[in-house]
């Protein structure tokens, strides 16, 4: 008799552990006409979890410094590449050729560290002195959105992942993200390695499951601020835009496929999921001096 393959159970990720989904259900995506694995079907209560978690961590992230964060990222990055063989079987295994799996989990790698590079940099680009016509120094500072909610493109099943996580996370944010339908064994073999790299947990939240089943969730939800949509449905985008009425989230949209291009590193995507503060601060003169500081 032929041996039965013991097909992986994919859990989802939440708060820094592996729970299976509370709804109990499971589909198993196939390739070549052969299923690949036993995926959790997320649901409601797994995404109210998610929030919650991404909630929890997001002050404590956002005020961690640059530098650390920038080594989080950092590290990431060297524990994919300690696990570059897996991550290409796995994408192989979804369809890829060897040569598109290297490529991918390669400049996912570099990906991270290029915005590992900017976490102590991006601050001091956009920020700035205004002038005033008062007595006061008037700052405008860059400072994180809060929650940002994803869905991932569903085109591929790493680099479009970490090309919306490393930015967000880079600038301070937490993060929930609904992971490609089709093509999912990337992104929950990514939140081992989010785990074992130094990240807190419920910083990085990683579902899986039906976009449309969770579509009106993600927009609505009142505690998440933002709203990262990767797809090409105006359907999909223009419901979204108008539940995200609810509490004024900011919606970004990203229509690209082919996320493996340089053009999609780039420091503006960290903006994309900034708030600009403004502070006064009063100029206090000496007595009898000309200047102030």
């Amino acid at each position: 008799m032929s041996r039965i393959e013991v097909l992986k159970t994919y859990k989802i990720y939440i708060g820094g552990k592996f729970p299976r989904t509370e709804s109990g259900r499971y589909y198993q995506p196939k390739a070549n006409g052969k299923a690949i694995g036993n995926i959790c079907q997320s649901s409601r209560k797994d995404f109210r979890n998610a929030v919650v978690a991404a909630r929890g961590a997001q002050g404590a992230w956002g005020a961690r410094s640059a530098y650390n964060k920038s080594q989080i990222l950092y590290r990431i990055a060297e524990v994919l590449e300690g696990r570059k063989a897996q991550f290409v079987e796995e994408l192989i295994t979804q369809g890829s050729t060897k040569a598109q799996a290297t490529k991918e989990v390669e400049v996912s790698i570099d990906r991270l560290i290029y915005y590992a590079g900017w976490c102590d940099k991006y601050t001091q680009v956009y920020s700035a002195v205004n002038p005033v016509a008062s007595s006061h120094f008037n700052f405008s500072v860059p400072e994180p959105t809060g929650v940002v909610a994803v869905f991932a493109p569903e085109e591929n099943g790493l680099i479009g992942l970490v090309s919306q996580i490393a930015p967000i996370i880079a600038g301070g944010n937490t993060c929930v993200v609904l992971a490609s339908e089709s093509k999912p064994l990337c992104a929950v073999t990514f939140s081992e390695v989010l785990a074992t790299s130094d990240v807190p947990g419920g910083v990085v939240n990683i579902l899986t499951g039906n976009r449309k089943e969770l579509l009106t969730h993600f927009s609505t939800h009142k505690d998440v601020n933002a709203l990262l949509y990767c797809g090409n449905d105006q359907k999909e985008l223009k419901a979204i835009q108008e539940d995200a009425i609810v509490n004024l989230k900011r919606v970004v949209e990203k229509t690209t496929k082919d996320w493996n291009k340089d053009e999609h590193e780039s420091p503006y995507a960290i903006l994309d999921f900034q708030e600009t503060k403004t502070t006064w601060h009063p100029i206090e003169h000496i007595s009898g001096a000309g200047s102030g500081y």
